[in-house]
């Protein structure tokens, strides 16, 4: 508490006044919390004063609320160009972030618990820089953050706000943003030194040295290249179920399952379901061969029963056989951005709606992958893969300006591989008029793109589709060989 109170001195971030006639001063209240590592260790105890903002209204304590936080596809394609490259990717951490925020409105707040100066017990703080709890605290810090960045010479992406970029050729300079967190990937060392202490000079800094745990990856990097993983947070939730000792699956769901919301099974608890689901989600960041499988349990949570608790368990155990799967990142020259697209027919028996299968690589490394229930029934399997691809075209134009943009080159035409040669011509030309003017005008956007040549459409084999695993439950050899592909593969194996 004394050290919070020393960094919140220091900044100058209030003055002591005499409470200002119709104003309500905002309360504080003192919150700990013992950081932990990736393992479980202690690595910190913290105490952090914080103002209750829930008691602030809009439009009269403040106007905008924003907080600035990476995509975590975007944190992907950063590490996997890091690792193309050979790049070293390193971390800093903003000391008390939220106090360097300064404030554009009037806030007063009542003086800290068991730090009340004694004699002026009736005096209220005016805050000058911002607090954390404070509504508008995460848009103050983020307009000063910006602010120090391009002045240090920083362009922000224009495809992704929370990446910023100096310098090119060899002294290209990256930096992604996560509300305090900095990543910092780059080439030349010397850069990165100097970056860091212009950093230490504009704010109170830690640096954490090379990336090893950032917002619950793992992080690995060696000669090999890089490897994200969950194993630790994969292991919390398998205790969290009682499970962690349960007889391991080899896939996470029998093939060809299908479920209906509307069960005769008895109702289980809906909070621990929505729990471990909720936790399941967050897993799917490292690892694309579960995200099938929790996307279809996501689909029970207003009122899961035993018939959904079961293919739970199963996804729980295939988790236990898999901890220390993991994605890994290869040294590549020269990669290209490639992605597969891919749909079921009707999949939901609920709702008669189909299952959108994206995947995209970078060379060898899977950078991103979304399994998702189609907004609208589509009445063929045309229609189907049409609207997939749809979806996977934006996904592609936004990673290729991106990439473009952390070499500093111009977009190149991404390669889309889809397995139905309908949904091609379909999207090459309007042809179907009758069988296709139904379909939502949104999804005839990829028309325009492969008319641009800002998208190109490759006809692929069914076998060939690594986008089928994101669409369907499949059989065990067809899985496993699936899942290799994708770029999943046992952190303990990797030499």
């Amino acid at each position: 508490m004394l050290d919070e109170m020393t960094s919140i001195e220091a900044s100058g971030t209030w003055r002591l006044v005499e409470p200002p006639a119709r104003t309500r001063p905002i309360g504080l209240k003192w919150v700990f919390k013992t950081k932990k590592d990736a393992v479980g260790i202690v690595t910190k105890h913290k105490a952090r004063l914080v103002a209750k903002g829930y008691v602030q209204w809009q439009g009269i304590d403040f106007d905008e609320v924003f907080a600035l936080v990476a995509c975590l596809e975007s944190v992907r394609l950063l590490l996997a160009h890091a690792a193309c490259q050979g790049w070293a990717v390193h971390h800093m951490d903003v000391k008390s972030a939220f106090l360097n925020g300064v404030l554009q409105e009037e806030v007063y707040v009542e003086q800290p618990p068991s730090f009340v100066l004694r004699g002026h017990e009736n005096k209220v703080l005016h805050l000058v820089k911002a607090l954390y709890g404070l509504r508008q605290a995460p848009r103050a810090w983020y307009t000063k953050l910006d602010e120090s960045l391009i002045g240090l010479g920083f362009r922000r992406s224009a495809s992704e706000h929370a990446v910023y970029l100096r310098g090119t050729g060899a002294r290209r300079l990256v930096v992604g943003v996560y509300v305090d967190d900095l990543i910092i990937a780059g080439s030349n060392q010397v850069d990165i030194d100097t970056f860091k202490n212009q950093m230490k000079a504009t704010f109170k800094m830690s640096d954490l040295g090379l990336l090893h745990y950032y917002l619950g990856l793992e992080v690995s990097q060696t000669e090999a290249g890089i490897t994200i993983c969950q194993s630790s947070y994969a292991a919390k939730i398998l205790e969290t179920a009682s499970l962690t000792d349960c007889n391991s699956s080899a896939t996470p769901m029998e093939p060809r399952l299908k479920l209906s919301k509307v069960s005769s099974a008895p109702a289980i608890d809906p909070t621990m379901y929505r729990s471990v689901v909720g936790s399941l989600r967050y897993l799917v960041n490292t690892r694309p061969d579960l995200a099938y499988s929790v996307g279809f349990i996501s689909r029970f949570m207003e009122n899961p029963t035993t018939e959904h608790l079961a293919v739970m368990k199963r996804v729980l155990r295939y988790v236990a056989g898999t901890l220390h799967f993991c994605c890994h990142y290869k040294r590549k020259k020269d990669p290209q951005l490639v992605g597969y697209s891919d749909s079921d027919m009707a999949g939901d028996i609920d709702t008669h709606k189909s299952t959108s299968g994206i995947l995209f690589f970078l060379g060898d490394n899977t950078i991103t992958w979304q399994s998702q229930k189609q907004k609208i029934v589509a009445l063929s399997s045309c229609e189907a893969e049409y609207i997939a691809a749809s979806t996977g075209a934006c996904q592609g134009m936004w990673l290729a300006r991106l990439l473009a943009e952390l070499k500093g080159e111009e977009a190149n035409t991404v390669t889309l591989k889809i397995d139905n040669e309908s949904a091609i011509a379909l999207s090459k030309n309007p042809v179907f008029h009758d069988r296709s003017k139904h379909i939502d005008i949104r999804y005839h956007f990829i028309r325009e793109c492969v008319e641009e040549d800002r998208v190109r459409l490759q006809s692929i084999g069914t076998t060939e589709q690594l986008a089928d695993i994101l669409t369907k439950a499949l059989g065990r050899a067809h899985f496993c060989e699936m899942h290799s592909r994708i770029g999943v593969v046992d952190e303990q194996h990797i030499h």
